[in-house]
């Protein structure tokens, strides 16, 4: 199972060709389950540009498996440790969301499929972020 992050996603959606939106094509070739979660979902549809892309993106979007982070202080409490866990090293992460969406990944037990440095970033401090390079 895969969680597909909004980089991707973007750049496919826009019809773009490059590494990841060619393995999202071979995902959505071979019948992997693949997903979003809350904030993936409201990146996306935060960049309709009008009503009716709105509507489009809405309908394939909800069509999706979303993983929800839970509702628990617990989960953000680890998502604020992985984030110090990587400013001890060094690595400063540019998004909360970003914490959040790998986070996500790691409860859930997905793969990330990304178009985004700080993911690979967040996977040397915690291998338990798997990131979907194709044949994993």
């Amino acid at each position: 199972m895969i969680l597909v992050d909004t980089s991707v996603l973007i750049d496919y959606l826009k019809g773009q060709e490059n590494k990841q939106t060619l393995l999202f094509d071979s995902v959505i070739e071979s019948g992997i389950e693949y997903g979003i979660n809350f904030y993936i979902f409201l990146e996306i549809m935060q960049g309709s540009k009008n009503q009716k892309e709105y509507e489009t993106l809405q309908k394939y979007l909800t069509s999706l498996t979303i993983y929800c982070p839970p509702n628990e202080i617990s989960f953000f409490e680890k998502t604020a440790l992985l984030n110090m866990r990587c400013r001890k090293k060094g690595i400063t992460i540019r998004s909360t969301i970003d914490l959040i969406i790998a986070q996500t990944a790691m409860d859930y037990s997905l793969f990330l499929l990304h178009r985004d440095t700080d993911y690979d970033r967040i996977a040397e401090i915690d291998p338990k972020l798997k990131i979907w390079k194709g044949t994993n």
